[in-house]
């Protein structure tokens, strides 16, 4: 026997509509959700502008309210920055030409051999070339002039002269080291003894000689 439906068409279709429903509300839904996250967004932005305005016009308060220096002095400390500056740079060159006198009495006792002892030492400064005349030529079988350094000493021969002269040479803030005098002297009654002079220049800070 066939089987016969008795029921109305439209209970048949009844689940069709809220299928239908449910794709109609879900665009509905996700937009009214993206209005809501852009108003929330633009919210967010409006108030950090408002926050930064805020910030600009307190910043620009402050900047107004700080008084403008007055010119005269600015111009005093402008010269007394000049002045210091000027007192700087004519002491750095004044100590550009000083001597370092401990380094070269530190250089010559490192020197000095132990049969030698000095009587006097005699040290003067260099004289700077810009400002020092031209020494005159000295005449034949003239004395040496002491220009910068002179040792006045003794020792037992003239060859322990010939070698403090050597080592002199090697000193580096000694130049045109030269024998003045060199001959046996009677020392303490009977003992005999070389009496010697050595001159030297001491050269110049900064000279590359």
């Amino acid at each position: 026997m066939r089987a016969i439906n008795l029921l109305p068409k439209d209970d048949v279709r009844r689940g069709r509509p809220q299928k239908n429903q449910w794709i109609v509300l879900i665009p509905v839904v996700l937009a009214v959700l993206a209005a809501a996250l852009l108003s929330a967004m633009f919210l967010s932005a409006s108030g950090t502008v408002k926050d930064k305005q805020a910030e600009l016009t307190t910043l620009q308060d402050e900047l107004h309210a700080i008084p403008t220096p007055d010119a005269s002095r600015v111009k005093t400390q402008s010269a007394l920055a000049a002045d210091k500056q000027a007192r700087v740079t004519a002491l750095s060159a004044a100590l550009a030409r000083r001597v370092a006198w401990d380094r070269v009495f530190r250089e010559l006792s490192l020197v000095l051999p132990s049969d030698v002892w000095l009587a006097t030492i005699s040290a003067k400064a260099p004289v700077p070339s810009s400002t020092a005349a031209a020494p005159a030529p000295a005449a034949a079988g003239a004395t040496i002039a002491a220009t910068g350094f002179t040792l006045d000493g003794y020792t037992y021969s003239h060859p322990a002269v010939a070698r403090l002269l050597s080592r002199l040479a090697v000193v580096p803030d000694l130049v045109n080291v030269q024998l003045q005098q060199s001959m046996r002297e009677k020392v303490g009654g009977s003992a005999s003894a070389v009496h010697f002079v050595i001159v030297a220049d001491v050269r110049q800070p900064g000279s590359g000689q």
